[in-house]
């Protein structure tokens, strides 16, 4: 009760403001309803690993016919193209965590429309500490907190570790990416039977979050789903 004032006392104070194109927010958010509308919803996509496909398409994409990925499944309620990759970009790249707000409680929204059953923890993709410092914080943490708070599911911030540090993968070519993440994490904590979701800000090779399935599913976990915010990648 105390907290929905304080949040309406803020709202007038400070009105929602749309952090694409500066219109009026709504429903207390920093989004406007056409910005909203303009959201690329990735709905139809693999049921593994959430490649956006045609909607003829099977339903799962080439690749993870070929090989299974080691996670479960993936949920990636929109894909990494405009607007959505200008909030992403933003976030990541100059420090806007009024970015990571507005795209956790979007992401929480999409979550809480799909419904559960939910995992019983949360992991954010860990930072290198060094990574760490030259950002500030970890996007992935920042855009997991409203999820793990609307859902009341446990955040897991010492799941996983990340024990080398690496290029970003935006600098590497899709080969490179494959590889650069191999032996960079380590298990946080026992996860012996745990149904866990792994959140990330955006996959395009999947070789970052299926290096964490990896250790994930060698330390025990029975369940493995992705959370990505934007899918990259699939069919136009």
């Amino acid at each position: 009760m105390v907290a929905a004032w304080l949040k309406r006392f803020h709202d007038m104070l400070l009105p929602p403001t749309c952090l694409l194109c500066g219109a009026a927010g709504y429903n207390g958010r920093d989004l406007c309803t056409g910005c909203a509308a303009d959201l690329p919803r990735n709905i139809s996509a693999c049921s593994h690993c959430a490649l956006p496909m045609s909607s003829d398409s099977s339903s799962r994409c080439a690749s993870c016919r070929t090989q299974s990925p080691l996670y479960d499944r993936t949920f990636a309620p929109f894909r990494y193209r405009p607007p959505l990759d200008f909030l992403i970009r933003r976030l990541k790249f100059n420090g806007r965590l009024s970015h990571a707000r507005l795209l956790g409680d979007l992401f929480a929204d999409a979550l809480a429309e799909r419904g559960g059953p939910w995992p019983d923890g949360v992991i954010p993709v860990p930072l290198h500490p060094r990574r760490l410092r030259e950002r500030g914080f970890n996007q992935a943490l920042e855009l997991a907190r409203p999820a793990a708070r609307r859902l009341q599911i446990p955040l897991l911030t010492d799941g996983l570790r990340r024990v080398r540090y690496t290029t970003p993968q935006t600098r590497l070519d899709a080969r490179a990416r494959q590889i650069n993440p191999l032996g960079a994490f380590a298990l946080g904590e026992s996860l012996s039977g745990a149904r866990i979701a792994l959140l990330d800000d955006v996959m395009t090779t999947s070789s970052t979050v299926g290096e964490c399935a990896r250790v994930l599913r060698a330390g025990g976990a029975a369940d493995i789903e992705i959370w990505i915010v934007g899918r990259a990648g699939g069919d136009d």
